[in-house]
């Protein structure tokens, strides 16, 4: 697969990602960036990601998404145009409606910061990334309600190194598999209460560890919350809203990445002034991985 749009030195920092904390840059038309003169002012070539495994990392949105249980409007497509236009071509279009936190989507740090970068003022450094997959499917197995310890942490950097900055931490429990069954995956499914979800995340010492001692970008997870279900205070949130950091949620298919060596793209809708929005997010897998 070849994806000419992209430079050669674009390539470098989104494959680099894998393996050490990526730049990004934007680069005006018509100028010549400094990563292009580094490569002697040659054209741009094409990105071959032949043997690299592309993997969405976003459930679609829909009749069956699943949102938080205090939002029972879900989500809204509405027809305003479909079919034959008097032109003799086909023509559709449609108008959405979404709250920000349903679905897989991206929490700002306003979600939990006064004064914090909304969504469309987030870095693209804490957006893309090198991925670090921690794996607690087992311990979820036995507890619901079972959240990250920095044991857990430990033990991973021990079987695939420590952590780096910069890196997108994503927690796989296994959650994903439960989608959409709003009451298998949420652990209650209520309208309008919130109060008896169960499902397991990060713990607070955890998060803490990732976002200020390691330098992580961001903290994603294959369930509806970077807390827990049974959270009350919603420490988590804070902890990584405190470190201008991202939270990605309701991801999928982390089942399909390696614990390390992936690149994370998770580019939200980039609504100004928003505290969450809908979420796309892909991972570039090398051939090794």
């Amino acid at each position: 697969m070849a994806i000419s749009e992209l430079s050669r030195a674009a390539a470098a920092a989104l494959i680099g990602c894998a393996s050490a904390a990526c730049s990004v840059w934007v680069e005006t038309p018509g100028e010549t960036s400094a990563a292009s003169a580094d490569l002697g002012g040659e054209a741009p070539g094409p990105l071959d990601l032949e043997g690299y495994s592309l993997v969405d990392l976003s459930h679609a949105f829909g009749d069956e998404t699943v949102y938080w249980p205090t939002d029972t409007a879900g989500f809204a497509l509405q027809e305003l145009a479909f079919g034959e236009t008097e032109g003799g071509y086909f023509y559709s279009a449609y108008s959405l409606a979404t709250a920000e936190h349903g679905g897989t989507h991206i929490d700002a740090p306003i979600h939990f910061l006064e004064g914090g970068p909304d969504v469309a003022s987030i870095p693209l450094d804490r957006v893309i990334g090198p991925a670090a997959v921690i794996d607690i499917t087992a311990q979820a197995a036995e507890d619901a309600d079972y959240r990250l310890t920095v044991a857990d942490v430990e033990a991973h950097e021990v079987e695939h190194g420590r952590i780096e900055p910069g890196s997108l931490v994503l927690l796989r429990t296994g959650w994903s598999s439960r989608w959409p069954d709003a009451l298998s995956y949420l652990g209650d499914d209520t309208p309008g209460d919130a109060s008896q979800l169960h499902f397991p995340s990060y713990g607070e010492a955890a998060a803490r560890l990732l976002v200020e001692e390691r330098g992580a970008a961001a903290l994603g997870a294959d369930v509806a919350s970077i807390d827990y279900g049974a959270s009350t205070d919603f420490i988590v949130h804070q902890v990584v809203a405190a470190a201008n950091a991202p939270g990605l949620e309701n991801l999928t298919n982390l089942d399909r990445l390696p614990p390390r060596g992936a690149t994370v793209i998770a580019l939200p809708m980039k609504i100004t002034g928003g505290s969450g929005a809908p979420l796309r997010a892909i991972a570039i897998v090398p051939p090794s991985n």
